[in-house]
């Protein structure tokens, strides 16, 4: 059953200065008028200042005063109240911002070493000082340089780094703080200034995947649950939100007790009587590996939406592109046709180089684990750190769930799978150690059971971030065989998904997750939902795309001498893509706009990839090779010819691509779960990755849009929002059933019913269906045969269109 809480359906604000919760209120009748639900909002705690995001927390405490403060917040719930609609907000509860010396918490900690109140918030190691790597080069050279000063800041010493970072001097050195010797002084401090290189092997404190100026929290305290939670539940009990979204769940030690206990604090609090009714809706940003189920006994209301993303994007592939596209991947770069090798390389990489600290110490865990236990006598320190490590190079999830005394029983799958793979890498006579440590992760095995747990811990927080930086963050930018089966939670070594794969999912979905969020664009996304329809439709013409390709890589050529193949061309795809609606061969404003959104986006596609450069040691000159590339390509004066074919390209797939996002769309918004619509996604969405997916939203341009009656994406969303509206029932609780289809054209339609003891929905889609619109063949000819289980043929509803709804209500007939 679904709750009275949930949502029927989000929009997703991203919030920053310039976009603020006053400009949030503004567009509330806009939102009612689409027939939105609730409001979802980017993290509104007190954020770093200028942050672009909000997830780099200072003071959690707080509503961020950058979007307007408390007052205005208050402001924009009682306007979204007035019209019936509901609040859930994005909250950071696994890191803080500590950069720039914004952040009270951390800045105590920094003054007042293990013996501040704030040091149990934080994961560190304190062996050693606490180590800063926020200089740009050793601490010798940064001192003969001047760049570290004393100064005085509300009466109180500071040590200033760059005019930039400003680092809390100890109250015992106040006194003689303006006369020391840096040096000296420095010495004296609970931290140790270093290199910003040496983070990767030095740092003794954990941070969020490789960023420096994000910390870990330890949310599993008692005490720091509370403090980052208290202003969560007093908007929770003041009615002025009605649920989260949990960021990056797994990066917590336990999400599972996390979760449990969000739920349990949320369900005891009295709401007001003129709130909407609890419980609180709770989803959580997880990535689910292919089969890897969300356990149901978290207490949440399911995920975020990425694993819908996946699904409905691999839905839109075709099997058969997956051979031709590989091989032309291949042939083009000269690297593997398949994802597996990248995958491991990159994990080969990051672990070796970003996480060798905290690898490292995710070993001394081990090391103290075994010794505490007389069975594991000759397990050495070198044999523990080679079973870590093939371990992580082949975990094929996130992590798992055990706390190191108990597991769930899901976490057999994947310990079974990992023996499996890792079973190629372990050194002769090494086996026993890798299944200790499986049998460790499954909560049993002998030694201390404390050390057990920290030992659990520290491997499952590193398998995360591993998961994380080198596939989705490196691999994803190495493998180009179709760029659009590589965004944040997808299988890109899986080309597609099988229409009774799919039915098998949202069937699973309708009985465990029924109010799971629907994404198909988030904040984070690789490539915009419309983007990836596009770049599907390549998986149906790979014979086309190929005789594409060749002329344009011929074309680019003279430009190209100093790129690397691969580079290039993925840059084609990315042209083809992303390209923006009605931007013309001539428009020589319009082309140099695009370019530098391209050029930005190769900026941070290279550096991700880590091959030819990278944010740590950036090749400007190559980078300037590749920006010029993609200048000259987007040039009238130098590459008409190219623009010439590559717009008539884009016209030529458009009718197949538009299909795909209009087939994106009416599942988002029919199968079972909430769906979630990202800001400005309403229209065309041919983003690239961020920052470029968090411009900002023309809504004047989208309110015209939206009063116009055309058979476009934003009227389909429109309909099936109102049906929504005036059927909450049917798309709450209604069940999903496949419709069978036989015939010619059966494994290109999908077709199911949802239904309730009122009502019910009929949805048919039509799928890889680009032969019917290249070839112009007639929409009765194409289907055929083709008919549905009742009997009813295709053609009848299908011919002039893409996709089909259609909702019956005896109440209504």
């Amino acid at each position: 059953m679904i709750a009275p809480h949930t949502p029927r359906a989000t929009y997703r604000f991203q919030f920053h200065k310039d976009f603020t919760f006053a400009d949030a209120e503004a567009l509330v009748p806009y939102l009612d008028d689409l027939g939105i639900s609730h409001l979802y909002a980017s993290p509104i705690t007190t954020a770093r200042r200028g942050s672009t995001h909000g997830y780099d927390v200072v003071d959690p405490t707080r509503i961020n005063p950058e979007l307007g403060g408390e007052s205005a917040f208050r402001s924009l719930v009682a306007a979204l109240r007035t019209r019936g609609m509901g609040v859930i907000i994005d909250i950071v509860p696994n890191h803080m911002g500590v950069a720039g010396g914004e952040n009270a918490w951390w800045n105590d900690v920094l003054a007042r070493g293990q013996a501040s109140a704030f040091a149990r918030y934080f994961d560190i190691d304190w062996r050693e000082k606490l180590v800063l790597p926020i200089l740009g080069d050793p601490l010798a050279e940064t001192l003969a340089s001047g760049a570290l000063k004393v100064e005085q800041v509300d009466g109180r010493y500071v040590l200033e780094a760059y005019g930039e970072h400003r680092l809390p001097i100890r109250d015992e050195d106040q006194a003689t703080a303006a006369t020391d010797d840096i040096a000296a002084l420095l010495h004296h401090q609970h931290y140790r200034l270093a290199s910003w290189r040496v983070a990767n092997d030095e740092l003794n404190w954990r941070r969020f995947f490789t960023i420096n100026d994000l910390a870990g929290l330890r949310a599993e305290d008692s005490v720091v649950f509370d403090a980052t939670h208290a202003l969560y539940f007093r908007l929770y009990a003041e009615g002025l939100i009605d649920g989260v979204r949990v960021d990056h769940v797994d990066g917590l030690t336990d999400p599972a007790g996390y979760c449990r206990q969000l739920r349990a604090r949320l369900d005891a609090i009295e709401r007001p009587a003129d709130a909407p009714p609890g419980p609180a809706y709770i989803v959580v940003e997880k990535i689910l590996a292919d089969g890897e189920p969300l356990s149901t006994d978290w207490g949440v209301d399911g995920t975020s939406g990425y694993d819908f993303m996946e699904q409905v994007t691999a839905l839109l592939h075709a099997p058969a592109g997956a051979e031709p596209l590989a091989e032309l991947w291949a042939d083009v770069s000269g690297r593997s046709a398949d994802f597996a090798p990248e995958e491991l390389r990159a994990r080969q990489e990051l672990l070796a180089w970003q996480f060798d600290a905290q690898h490292r110490r995710c070993v001394e865990a081990f090391v103290a684990l075994a010794r505490s236990a007389p069975e594991c006598d000759g397990f050495t320190a070198g044999m523990l750190h080679r079973a870590i490590e093939r371990l992580l190079w082949v975990f094929p999830v996130y992590r798992t769930y055990g706390t190191g005394d108990a597991a769930p029983a899901s976490d057999a799958a994947i310990r079974d799978t990992v023996r499996q793979r890792v079973a190629r890498f372990v050194p002769p006579g090494e086996g026993a150690v890798v299944d200790q440590i499986l049998d460790w992760l499954a909560g049993g095995g002998p030694g201390v059971a404390a050390l057990a747990a920290d030992a659990v811990r520290r491997f499952q927080q590193l398998s995360a971030p591993i998961a994380a930086k080198a596939v989705e963050d490196t691999a994803f930018y190495r493998y180009g065989r179709l760029l659009s089966r590589n965004d944040v939670g997808f299988d890109a070594a899986r080309m597609s998904l099988p229409i009774g794969e799919f039915h098998a999912a949202m069937i699973g979905r309708a009985r465990d997750w029924p109010a799971a969020m629907l994404a198909t664009a988030t904040h984070d996304h690789k490539r915009g939902e419309d983007v990836r329809a596009r770049l599907a439709v390549l998986s149906e013409v790979p014979g086309l795309w190929l005789g594409r390709v060749e002329h344009w890589l011929a074309l680019a050529a003279p430009f190209a001498e100093r790129v690397d193949p691969a580079d290039t061309y993925m840059l084609l795809q990315t042209l083809f893509g992303a390209w923006p609606e009605r931007l013309s061969a001539s428009d020589a404003d319009g082309l140099s706009a695009y370019a530098e959104r391209v050029v930005a986006w190769q900026e941070k596609a290279l550096r991700e990839a880590k091959l030819r450069s990278s944010w740590e040691a950036p090749d400007e000159a190559y980078e300037t090779h590749c920006h010029d590339v993609a200048r000259a390509l987007l040039s009238p004066d130098r590459s008409r010819a190219f623009l010439d074919d590559m717009v008539a390209f884009v016209v030529q797939i458009a009718p197949v691509a538009d299909a795909n996002s209009l087939a994106q769309v009416v599942l988002r918004y029919t199968v079972p779960g909430v769906p979630d619509l990202y800001q400005g996604t309403e229209a065309a969405d041919l983003s690239l990755v961020d920052p470029d997916n968090r411009r900002p939203v023309d809504y004047a341009r989208l309110r015209k849009a939206a009063d116009v009656d055309t058979p476009n994406k934003m009227a389909i969303i429109q309909r099936l929002l109102r049906l929504r509206r005036k059927h909450p029932a049917l798309f709450a609780t209604g069940d999903y059933t496949p419709i069978a289809v036989t015939g010619l054209r059966s494994d290109q339609v999908l077709a199911f019913e949802r239904s309730n003891s009122r009502t019910t929905l009929r949805c048919v889609v039509a799928l890889r269906c680009a032969e019917r619109y290249l070839d112009n063949v007639e929409g009765r000819t194409w289907w055929g045969d083709t008919v549905l289980g009742s009997g009813e043929a295709v053609a009848d509803i299908l011919a002039e269109q893409s996709v089909f709804i259609d909702v019956f209500d005896p109440s209504s007939a």
